[in-house]
Parts: C-alpha cells; structure tokens; sequence
C-alpha cells in the first residue's frame, strides 16, 4: 500500500518538479518514480538503512535522503541532480513523504486501530464505521493479554512477542508504557481457559529461558466484535492488579479464575475494616504468629481435612487439633466448621487486600 501512496505523490510531483523523483526501499528496489518503467529496477546505492536521515546521499547523477518513522530508516526519496536544488527537492520529498506515511498508518493501520480502541481513543460511534474501512473482522473471538515486564535486560521484550505472534492480520501487539505490553490475539470459538494460561505460559517461559526478563500476563475474556476488546484488556489489566494482592507467587492471573478476590478487591477499604471487627470481636487476626496463620493456609489447601494437612504438614494429628483449638479460642472460629471457615478465610483475603492497599477507598 506504500508503494501506491508514494507512486500517487510521485505522479504529482512530475510537473512541479522538472527531474526524474522517486523512492527505493531497504532492497535498494524502485518502488514509486515519475519515470514508470524504472519501477521495480536495482538501484546501486549504500544500505538504505545505513544512510544518514540528516544528510544527503549522492551516487551516479542522482541525491538520496533517506526517511521512516520514529527514526526507523525504511525508505529513500532519490532526485535527478547532485545541485543544490536536488538537495533541496530530496530533503522536501522526505518530510512530505514522512508525514504522508505517518498520517495513512494512523488512519489505515490495523494495530493502531486497535490500540486506540482498547484505549479508549475512539468514539464508540467511530469504532464500526473505522472497523469497516479496515475490513476488520468482526466475527471472530478474541483475547487480550496484558505482558508486564517485571525485570529485564537489553533484549525487547516487545520484539520478542512480536516475533512470536508474527500474523498482523490476526494479532496485534503493541505497548502502553515501558513495562506493559499488550497482545490481542486472535482465538478459536469455545477456546478454554486453560489453554489460553498455556499461551500465557509460553510467553512468560520463553522470555525467562532465552532472554532473562521476568514477567506477569494477565488473561481477559474472549469476546467477540471490535468494541468488546477493550473490555477484555480491561479484566486482563484487573487480573493482574488482583492477582499482585492475593495470587502474589503466580506469573499466570486470569480474569476468569479471580473468584472472590475479584469482589473483595472492588470493595471500599472503610467496609472491610468494618468486617474484620464484626468477625474478630474476641481478638485480633493479629495475634496470630506466622506458625499459625501458615498451619491455617495449609488445612485450607487440604480441604479441611485433618489427617491429610497434619500428613503434610509433618505432625501429629493431635497436634494440629490443639492448634486448631487455639485458633478458636483466640477468634472464636472453629475451621473444622465448614461456615466458620469460609468466613476466616474471607477474611484472611480481606486482611492481605488492606496490607496490600491502605489508601484505596
């Protein structure tokens, strides 16, 4: 579509301009010129890539300035003339040339379109008549993950996603900040949860294994047409900001596997101190020591069953049935009382998610 766009700029300039213009890509090819039976020709010059943006290039009659953006050389305008006024034309070309490529990928590219989207920079009434311009299908499911990098080294990690996900017809990588990376991906109808955790797991296993950078994705719901993404990346945005309360030791968080920590997370801290209080009237959840509060976790891990925690926790059963009676004396809660521990165990959430967020109302 460049090629097009620049031939169109090409034809024009044929009359204003008295000299043989054109473009050549990184392959030195011809790939727009007021000449048309140059198009397609090799051109003998330096690397595209390695000219100078700034300064001009002259080989065989002719002045090179080469251009791209956000300072990626893809591109260079050649005139007819090594003068002064080619010098001139060639460095014109460039920034007309420029803000003519910047200008149709922001009204015509595919991922910019749905980055805007998923950040809410398009109108909702904006959003179908732009999708139909783009022939984006609309039909198909999709997914939004959110890649935060936690520690990294040199290597990008957005290049490494990218060249994972290397289709920019289905899926669409780009980044909102320097840590957060987000892919939408195109999926199969009825995918299940845990196969997306699967592709999240591949994502986070390959930047660990091959380019040391740690990081944490989180996993939306599939939806499907082009307004829905940005609820998805939404709820994979929330995934990860629960999931850094309550699931701290997990590098996988999906929306769909929040559970209650989703409600507790959403609640006024002013409420859930107001609970601690009602549930806790004998005594603090602070007067229990680490030993406990870990002995506690673990007869929730097993289910509330006494003989397979005191197996897994190396000590006697009569030991764990004490410690569990000096849970309830202390609280007033009996955890061998299914109801009782539901409500300890909402509240151990409820306690993590104060430590975790004293300012939020």
């Amino acid at each position: 579509m460049s090629n097009r766009l620049f031939q169109g700029v090409m034809h024009q300039m044929r009359d204003a301009i008295d000299r043989i213009v054109g473009v050549v890509d990184t392959t030195s090819t011809v790939i727009a010129c007021s000449e048309l039976s140059r198009i397609g020709a090799s051109v003998s010059i330096m690397s595209v890539e390695a000219m100078d943006a700034q300064e001009a290039y002259v080989k065989d009659g002719y002045t090179y300035m080469a251009f791209g953006l956000e300072g990626n050389i893809e591109y260079a305008v050649f005139v007819e003339g090594v003068d002064a006024a080619a010098g001139k034309y060639a460095r014109l070309l460039s920034v007309s040339l420029t803000s003519i490529k910047q200008y149709y990928d922001e009204k015509y590219d595919r991922n910019n379109f749905v980055k805007n989207v998923v950040l809410d920079n398009i109108l909702p009434g904006d959003i179908y008549v732009k999708a139909r311009e783009l022939h984006f299908n609309n039909d198909v499911e999709r997914v939004a993950l959110l890649i935060r990098i936690l520690s990294s080294n040199d290597v990008s990690a957005y290049d490494v996603i990218q060249n994972l996900f290397p289709d920019k017809q289905k899926d669409f990588v780009f980044s909102i900040n320097e840590s957060d990376i987000v892919l939408i991906k195109e999926i199969r109808s009825g995918i299940d949860t845990k196969d997306l955790e699967k592709l999240a797991r591949s994502i986070v296993d390959t930047l660990s294994s091959e380019f040391y950078t740690r990081a944490v994705v989180g996993i939306g719901t599939a939806v499907t047409g082009v307004r829905d993404i940005a609820r998805s990346f939404k709820e994979a945005q929330l995934a990860l900001e629960v999931g850094k309360v309550f699931d701290t030791e997990k590098s996988i968080v999906s929306y769909d596997n929040l559970g209650i920590a989703r409600l507790i997370y959403q609640l006024p801290t002013t409420l859930c101190e107001t609970f601690l209080k009602e549930v806790f009237r004998r005594g603090s959840i602070d007067s229990l020591d680490q030993e406990t509060l870990f002995t506690i976790q673990r007869f929730f891990e097993n289910n509330l069953n006494v003989s397979e925690t005191s197996r897994k926790l190396f000590v006697h059963r009569n030991t764990l049935v004490y410690r569990l009676e000096k849970i309830k004396k202390l609280t007033g809660l009996d955890l061998r009382e299914f109801d009782h521990a539901i409500v300890f165990k909402i509240a151990l959430m409820v306690k993590r998610y104060l430590s975790a967020n004293p300012a939020k109302l």
